[in-house]
């Protein structure tokens, strides 16, 4: 069963290709999403890595959480469920 992984502190300019390459060195990535701002259409600096199973995951966790990714110090860990927030108001 595929294990989702949060990865925080990416540099900006961080493509998929580049993750998935990285991350493929722990095992078989199923997916790479690198959310973007919705006003600037710009990279928000994290990313979530899909890899193929538990024992890839905690692979990629004992890795790379911690280690240097263009001059910054990147965060890995398995990805929480999305918590539900209260509607936002209308925008100015």
């Amino acid at each position: 069963m595929p294990t989702k992984l949060f990865v925080g502190g990416i540099p900006y300019r961080t493509s998929d290709q580049e993750l998935q390459q990285l991350f493929s060195q722990a095992g078989e990535v199923v997916s790479v999403f690198i959310p973007m701002d919705r006003e600037t259409q710009r990279p928000r600096g994290f990313a979530f890595v899909e890899m193929a199973d538990d024992a890839a995951a905690d692979k990629a966790i004992s890795m790379f959480d911690g280690s240097d990714m263009g001059g910054r110090r990147i965060a890995v860990n398995k990805a929480r469920p999305m918590e539900e927030r209260a509607p936002r108001g209308p925008r100015m």
